[in-house]
């Protein structure tokens, strides 16, 4: 997701559209991206500290952007 101090005109543009819609409550909407990755043969404890790099290093910019994972067996 952007860090909430970067400007999000998706996100600005969807919420921009909701109200129009008639969807007025929704006041604010972050736009993002999520990935799905299937993974076999690490520790869940393995799993997590392996994810917390690829995070880093891979999948986000983090001078923009934060992240979060999740594991689901």
């Amino acid at each position: 997701m952007p860090k909430r101090t970067v400007l999000d005109p998706q996100g600005q543009t969807i919420q921009h559209a909701l109200s129009g819609l008639g969807y007025r409550q929704v006041r604010d909407v972050r736009q993002g991206k999520f990935f799905v990755l299937n993974l076999d043969g690490w520790s869940r404890d393995e799993a997590q500290s392996q994810l917390e790099r690829i995070s880093k290093e891979v999948l986000t910019n983090p001078v923009i952007e934060e992240y979060r994972f999740e594991i689901v067996d």
